[in-house]
C-alpha cells in the first residue's frame, strides 16, 4: 500500500502542475479582456426631466436639446466611473409615429457609438413600448456576456424588470437620475433594485437646454384666419422649406405622410404662427389645414 503511494504522488504532483499551469493561462486571457459598459437613455425621461429642470417645461416643443453634447457629456462620465471599462454603445430610446425617425432623431442616430431605438407614439404623444426594447437590450447584452456594467437612465417603474433580468446574468446596474425641483422623478422600486445611484444637477444640463422664444402669444389673438388664409401660408412656407432643403429632402417627409416629423411640425407652426399674426395653439382644425397646405404643395412636386 505505502509502494503504491509512492508510485502515485510524482504523477499526481505532475497532475497538479497542469492544472494549476491551464488556470494560470486563463487567468491571464481573462486579465487581457477589458471590461465592458453600455449606457441606456429612456429620452421621453430625460427631455420630460431636463426640460422641467432647466426650461421650467416638459413640453418639447417650448425648449431645444442638444442631443449630440449631452450625449457626449454622458460618454465622458462613464469613462471616469468606469475606468478600466471600455464602451460599448449608447442606445436612444424615443418614440415616434409608426416607429418612422424624425429629423432630429436621424441626426441622433447618426452619431458615433450611439444606437436608436424606436417605440411609438399615440394619440396623446405617449411613449409606448420603449420599458420593453431597454428589458430586451438589456437582457440579451447581459446573458451573452456583451457587457458588465450598464449606465441607466430613466425613471419608470417598468424599468425594473429590465434591471432585474440584466442582474441575473451578472450584469451591474447603474442608476443615473435628473435632478427633480420638487418631487422626486424616479420609481422607487426602481431605486431599490438598481446597484449604485447617481443623480446630475442644474450645471450638468444647462448648457444642453435651451427655451425657445415664441414669436407670437400662446393664446389666441387678433382675428381669426380664414381656412383658405391658413392652407396658403401652409404652402408657402413648405414651398421655402424646399427650397432651402432642396427636393431630395423629401425623403425625410414622404415616409410619414400625413404626420410631419416632429421638428419640421414645429417650425412650421411657429413661422405660420409669425405670418398670420395669430396663435395656432390649441386651434387643432387650422393646425390640421396647415399641414394641408404644406402636403398639398409638397405633392405637386413628387
Amino acid at each position: 500500500m505505502n509502494e503504491d503511494n509512492r508510485v502515485d504522488q510524482p504523477a499526481l504532483a505532475a497532475r497538479l502542475d497542469r492544472t494549476n499551469e491551464l488556470l494560470q493561462r486563463v487567468l491571464a486571457e481573462v486579465a487581457k479582456t477589458p471590461s465592458t459598459h453600455a449606457i441606456f437613455v429612456d429620452a421621453g425621461y430625460v427631455y420630460a426631466a431636463a426640460g422641467r429642470l432647466v426650461a421650467g417645461t416638459e413640453d418639447r416643443r417650448s425648449f431645444d436639446l442638444d442631443a449630440e453634447g449631452l450625449i457626449e457629456a454622458l460618454i465622458d462620465k462613464a469613462r471616469t466611473l468606469f475606468a478600466d471599462s471600455r464602451l460599448l454603445r449608447v442606445y436612444w430610446y424615443d418614440g415616434a409615429r409608426r416607429r418612422i425617425h424624425t429629423a432630429e432623431q436621424q441626426s441622433i442616430a447618426e452619431l458615433p457609438d450611439v444606437k436608436v431605438r424606436l417605440g411609438n407614439l399615440n394619440a396623446n404623444n405617449q411613449q409606448k413600448g420603449v420599458d420593453s426594447l431597454i428589458r430586451s437590450d438589456l437582457e440579451s447584452l447581459a446573458r451573452h456576456r456583451a457587457i458588465s456594467d450598464a449606465a441607466l437612465i430613466g425613471g419608470d417603474e417598468d424599468l425594473v424588470s429590465a434591471v432585474e433580468a440584466a442582474q441575473g446574468y451578472g450584469a451591474r446596474v447603474h442608476l443615473w437620475g435628473i435632478e427633480a425641483p420638487d418631487a422626486r422623478n424616479q420609481a422607487e422600486p426602481l431605486l431599490w433594485e438598481v446597484d449604485s445611484q447617481r443623480t446630475f444637477d442644474l450645471d450638468f444640463f444647462k448648457p444642453y437646454v435651451t427655451r425657445r422664444t415664441l414669436s407670437v402669444p400662446e393664446t389666441p389673438t387678433g382675428q381669426r384666419p380664414t381656412r383658405e388664409d391658413v392652407r396658403f401660408v401652409g404652402a408657402q412656407i413648405a414651398a421655402r422649406w424646399l427650397a432651402a432643403k432642396g427636393r431630395e429632402s423629401l425623403a425625410e417627409l414622404l415616409p410619414g405622410h400625413p404626420y410631419l416629423p416632429g421638428s419640421v411640425d414645429q417650425d412650421l407652426l411657429v413661422e405660420a404662427e409669425g405670418l398670420l399674426q395669430y396663435s395656432l395653439r390649441g386651434q387643432s382644425d387650422l393646425r390640421r389645414v396647415l399641414r394641408d397646405g404644406f402636403w398639398e404643395h409638397v405633392q405637386t412636386l413628387y
